[in-house]
């Protein structure tokens, strides 16, 4: 005889994971970083001079990814990892949210180079398009692999226990600081920035994000997406009003989606997505 259909369960992460995620994440990065910035000379005669080229560097860069994948280790084994790995594969999302991040953040970059003068793209260098196209290429396999942390793990857990616009909030603001140390190592390009407007846009980025996050029902694809375009190295040089530029951006996405980010409801709260299936079993 058959048996009814039975629902798979899927694999819960619960809330306190957020404090292990977020402890091996700086755990990670500030450790790296600041032995260069504790002992820089006996760093460097031990491990080589930093800079953005350096396996610390990618190490430190991918903390948030690395975390990740530790705590949906221990609480989903493997089988966890590779459902949660199916959110790379969700790549249904809304027109407008595809345009915004495929041409209008391009565009927010090139009116603030345009605003303090600057070029509508970033000068090439002599050697001509391909190693901006090779640094393109090498750049998604940085800042995006964050994603698997922070929209990944944090932007789900928050998420169930408040609205969105907080989510976004506390999730930019913890992004900002895990990037402090790297403002006090030279060789990196953070040494010449400065952090406070760095700071206001990691929030302001994180803002944005999130509506698209939820609309793309947890999506990993475009969060990375997102994240790549800012790291774009075509885009121009458009400091600080980029940041000025996109202030203003989220306080409109933020009041034009005020029903979805003032509200739970509607909210990706699960970090391993549930599967659904049958199972038949035969039996004499």
């Amino acid at each position: 005889m058959q048996t009814e259909p039975r629902q798979i369960r899927p694999i819960g992460i619960p809330s306190s994971a957020l404090a292990a995620f977020l402890g091996i994440t700086f755990v990670i990065t500030w450790g790296l970083i600041g032995v260069y910035i504790v002992a820089p000379e006996v760093a460097t005669a031990t491990f080589g001079e930093i800079s953005g080229s350096h396996p610390f560097f990618f190490v430190a860069t991918w903390s948030p990814a690395l975390a990740a994948f530790v705590v949906l280790f221990f609480y989903s084994g493997k089988s966890g990892i590779r459902a949660f790995l199916s959110r790379l594969l969700l790549w249904r999302c809304s027109a407008g949210w595809v345009a915004f991040i495929l041409l209008f953040l391009p565009l927010v970059f090139v009116a603030g180079s345009l605003i303090k003068g600057g070029p509508v793209l970033a000068p090439l260098p002599p050697e001509g398009v391909g190693p901006v196209v090779a640094v393109l290429f090498m750049m998604l396999l940085l800042g995006p692999i964050e994603e698997f942390g922070w929209r990944g793990v944090m932007q789900p857990l928050l998420q169930r226990h408040m609205a969105p616009i907080w989510t976004g909030l506390i999730i930019g603001a913890t992004w900002g600081l895990w990037h402090l140390p790297a403002f006090f190592l030279s060789g990196v390009v953070f040494s010449d920035w400065n952090f406070l407007p760095f700071f206001i846009g990691n929030v302001t980025l994180a803002v944005l994000i999130t509506p698209i996050f939820n609309s793309a029902r947890g999506s990993l694809l475009w969060p990375m997406l997102f994240h790549w375009q800012l790291i774009n190295p075509f885009w121009p040089d458009a400091q600080p009003w980029d940041t000025i530029l996109l202030v203003v951006v989220a306080v409109i996405v933020v009041w034009w989606n005020r029903a979805t980010m003032f509200s739970r409801e509607g909210a990706v709260t699960e970090v391993v997505p549930a599967s659904r299936g049958s199972a038949t079993t035969a039996a004499e």
